[in-house]
């Protein structure tokens, strides 16, 4: 399917041709290694498995950006794992990002799948701000360093902490967000508070925001495990941000119309799990 926004086309990806494309545009993205680059083949293996490579395209017709997603399992519970979404930097404030993850939500909605998962950097605000606030999806799960030490200059050689969001695609949460509503907030179980200067891609010294990335790995991990979620992040000052916690019982019984038991039916595994 090809739909078109504004000045962007975006279409399902289905030629060996486009696929050398996304990874020359990871290239550009995060000057990967070779080691590191998502090959030409993934994508065909994608392609076949009926996993969703979505890229937008510009008027010239040079790809802006795109993302890969693959069906995964968790138990019977069928699902998409959406590894990956780059954007030129170039278009990053065009809402390239938002047009792809919406595609893959009408995708998904389509075929009968209701949860797409991906994993960010908790030290990113401004994905975090994306991800809570405009997507709706919440987060309950901490992966210290699980892709090990990357060769992209952005990671400047730090951990690759992950959040794990989980996207309800047809939750009234969500659907909120994609009517552009108010997204429903759930009574507030928490704080964890974070110094926003020091993000791997800022100018901060590598201690310093690794010792900010322990502080967050910490304080995320012991929310976790005490039944708690991430839900919304806020940036009260320039230099101070907050994720906003919730109760995943609570949360469940707000933002699904399944029964609990159904909600649970999902079990994300333990939050302190590391990397085999």
């Amino acid at each position: 399917m090809t739909t078109t926004h504004s000045q962007f086309e975006i279409r399902h990806c289905h030629t060996v041709d486009e696929f050398h494309q996304c990874v020359e545009l990871q290239k550009t993205v995060w000057g990967f290694d070779d080691r590191d680059l998502i090959p030409v083949r993934m994508f065909v293996v994608a392609r076949k498995v009926e996993g969703q490579i979505i890229a937008a395209f510009a008027p010239e017709g040079r790809m802006a950006g795109f993302c890969l997603a693959v069906p995964a399992l968790h138990g019977e519970q069928v699902y998409l794992h959406s590894h990956m979404l780059a954007v030129l930097p170039e278009f990053r404030r065009a809402g390239v990002g938002q047009l792809l993850k919406w595609e893959q939500r009408r995708e998904a909605l389509a075929r009968g799948i209701k949860l797409i998962e991906w994993t960010f950097d908790p030290l990113e605000w401004k994905n975090a701000a994306l991800n809570l606030n405009r997507l709706g999806a919440i987060a309950r799960r901490y992966l210290p360093n699980i892709y090990g030490i990357s060769s992209s200059p952005l990671h400047r050689g730090l951990p690759t902490d992950r959040l794990v969001a989980e996207w309800w695609l047809d939750s009234p949460r969500v659907r909120d967000a994609a009517d552009g509503s108010q997204i429903l907030v759930t009574t507030s179980a928490g704080r964890i508070d974070f110094d926003l200067t020091h993000s791997p891609t800022s100018s901060a010294s590598n201690h310093s925001t690794e010792s900010v990335q322990q502080h967050l790995r910490t304080k995320l991990l012991e929310a976790f495990a005490a039944g708690l979620a991430v839900t919304s992040f806020e940036s009260a000052e320039s230099s101070r941000g907050t994720y906003r916690l919730s109760i995943v019982d609570d949360l469940f019984d707000a933002i699904t119309e399944r029964s609990q038991s159904a909600a649970d039916s999902i079990q994300p595994p333990p939050a302190t799990i590391s990397p085999s």
